[in-house]
Order: structure tokens, then sequence, then C-alpha cells
């Protein structure tokens, strides 16, 4: 991962809404790196979908993080959909 980047954000959102964005990204780097529970990513991933509503701004954002970070929204996402409960780790990505 690269050390300094920018999230990618949408600078329309409000404060609190790129604060939430802010969280997602930061959880999908925690289960890269270490561990993150899976039902925190889920109900992370809900607010993020009330802020980012289309599935191709989804994938957009998405595609950047992954870019910067080499880190996929996507596959932590379908982790925890899959595991439901407990601590996703990295293995599981």
């Amino acid at each position: 991962m690269k050390e300094n980047f920018s999230y990618p954000l949408n600078m329309d959102w409000t404060t609190e809404e790129i604060i939430a964005v802010m969280e997602m990204w930061q959880l999908v780097e925690q289960a890269y790196e270490s561990r993150a529970a899976a039902e925190d990513i889920l109900t992370q991933y809900r607010l993020f979908k009330t802020i980012v509503r289309s599935v191709g701004e989804e994938r957009q954002l998405g595609r950047e993080f992954e870019e910067l970070t080499g880190y996929s929204l996507y596959r932590v996402v379908k982790a925890a959909k899959k595991q439901q409960t407990g601590v996703l780790k990295k293995e599981a990505l």
C-alpha cells in the first residue's frame, strides 16, 4: 500500500457523509492489514450505501481505492456477507 494517498471521496458530500465513507475505507484496510468484525463491516457498508447509492459510483470509488491501496472493497464486503459474524481475517479475502 502506498503511504501517502487520499481516500476517494466526493466533495459534494456533507462532512458526516465523508466521515462515514472514510470509515468504510478504514474498515477495508483493517480487514487486509489485521482483522475486522464482519458485523462492523456490514453495518458500515449499509451506511456507505445510503451515501453511495448507485452501483456505478460504488464500483468507481472501489476501483480508485483499490488502485491506491491494493485493497478491494468488493472482496471485503463479499467475505463479510458470507461470514456474517465473527472476525474477518485476511485469509478470507
